[in-house]
C-alpha cells in the first residue's frame, strides 16, 4: 500500500517495484490515519511504504487499530526520513509478524541507496545499512576530500540528467562525471554501515561546535519516557545559537525540564543538550 504522491520517491519506488515484480498495489488518493489502517485490513497488505510521520499518525488510531486484522504485514519500510527507536519498537509491536526497515534514497539518484549488507547482516535500528548492488558513494567533507562523516555523494545507472529548465540547479547537484550531491550529512561507522546525521541546510552552530538537530532528537527519544522530541536552533548573544527541545512524553511518565537535560549531558557531548526543554501534549506532524 502506498499513500504518498507518486511523484514522491517513497511512493514512485514502491510502484516500480510493484511493476516489476507484477504484484498489486493498493494506492490510496491522500493520507488518512484511519482509513490507512482499515485499508490494510480490508486488502490484506502485505508491505507498507510509508514516510515515519504517517506511521507515527497512524499508530494513534487505537480503537481502528484495535478492530483490524493486521497480521497480513510483512514489511513495513519507513523512508525519507530518520527513524527513531521508539518509532521502530511501536511499529514492531503492532506488526509483530512484520520485518521492519528504514530505507534512503533519492529521486536524483535514487530510488533506494542502501540495505543489506553483502554478507546479508542486518540493518541496526536507525542505520540506513551498506550501498547496494551497482550503487556507488562517497561521504565528502567541507575540503572536499573523502571522509568517514560529510556530505552523501551517489552515482547509479538511474542518476538524472538534470533538472528540467534549471541548468544552474543541476550544476549546483550534479557533477560532470555524474556524482549526484544530496545535500544529506552521513556518517560510516567501523563496519561501513551508514547512517543519516542531519541535512546540510538544517545544520547551526553552537559555540564554534557543529549542530544537527536531528542527531539531539535521536538522543533524546532514546529516553524511555520520551516518545517524542523536536529540535530548533533558538539565538544567542554568547553561544550564537543554542538548542532548543520541545518534548511529548510517554503516558503516565514523570519527567522535568532538568532530567532531559541531565540524561542528555550524560548521553551525548555536552553542547548538543537542549537548554530548554517544553513539554507538549503532542507534536504536530504534517
Amino acid at each position: 500500500m502506498a499513500s504518498l504522491p507518486l511523484y514522491h520517491i517513497n511512493a514512485l519506488g514502491m510502484s516500480m517495484f510493484v511493476f516489476a515484480a507484477q504484484a498489486s498495489m493498493v494506492l490510496l488518493p491522500q493520507f488518512n490515519a484511519r482509513r490507512y489502517v482499515e485499508c490494510i485490513g480490508r486488502f490484506r497488505c502485505t508491505w507498507l511504504t510509508a514516510v515515519p510521520t504517517m506511521l507515527a499518525r497512524a499508530l494513534r488510531e487505537q480503537d481502528a487499530l484495535a478492530s483490524t486484522d493486521l497480521s497480513s504485514v510483512k514489511l513495513a519500510r519507513m523512508g525519507s526520513a530518520p527513524v527513531v527507536g521508539s518509532l521502530f519498537q511501536d511499529v514492531r509491536h503492532t506488526f509483530p509478524g512484520a520485518i521492519v526497515s528504514n530505507s534512503f534514497g533519492t529521486a536524483e539518484a535514487g530510488p533506494v541507496v542502501f540495505g543489506a549488507s553483502p554478507d546479508r547482516r542486518p540493518v541496526p535500528d536507525g542505520a540506513l545499512g551498506w550501498p547496494i548492488e551497482d550503487v556507488e558513494v562517497r561521504i565528502v567533507d567541507k575540503s572536499g576530500g573523502d571522509a568517514d562523516e560529510g556530505v552523501l555523494w551517489i552515482r547509479s545507472p538511474s542518476t538524472m540528467k538534470g533538472y528540467l529548465g534549471l541548468p544552474e540547479k543541476t550544476r549546483e547537484v550534479l557533477t560532470p562525471d555524474g556524482w549526484s550531491i544530496s545535500g544529506d550529512v552521513m556518517r560510516r561507522d567501523e563496519n561501513g554501515c551508514y547512517w543519516f546525521v542531519g541535512r546540510a541546510d538544517d545544520m547551526f552552530v553552537c559555540g564554534g561546535e557543529n549542530i544537527y538537530p536531528s542527531e539531539i532528537e535521536l538522543m533524546l527519544e532514546k529516553h524511555p519516557a520520551i516518545a517524542q522530541a523536536s529540535v530548533v536552533p533558538v539565538p544567542d548573544e554568547i553561544k550564537g545559537e543554542k538548542p532548543f527541545a520541545f518534548v511529548v512524553t510517554r503516558a503516565d511518565a514523570q519527567l522535568g525540564e532538568d532530567d532531559v537535560k541531565k540524561y542528555a549531558l550524560g548521553a551525548a557531548p555536552a553542547y548538543q543538550h537542549p537548554r530548554r526543554v517544553v513539554f507538549m501534549k503532542e507534536l504536530p506532524l504534517a
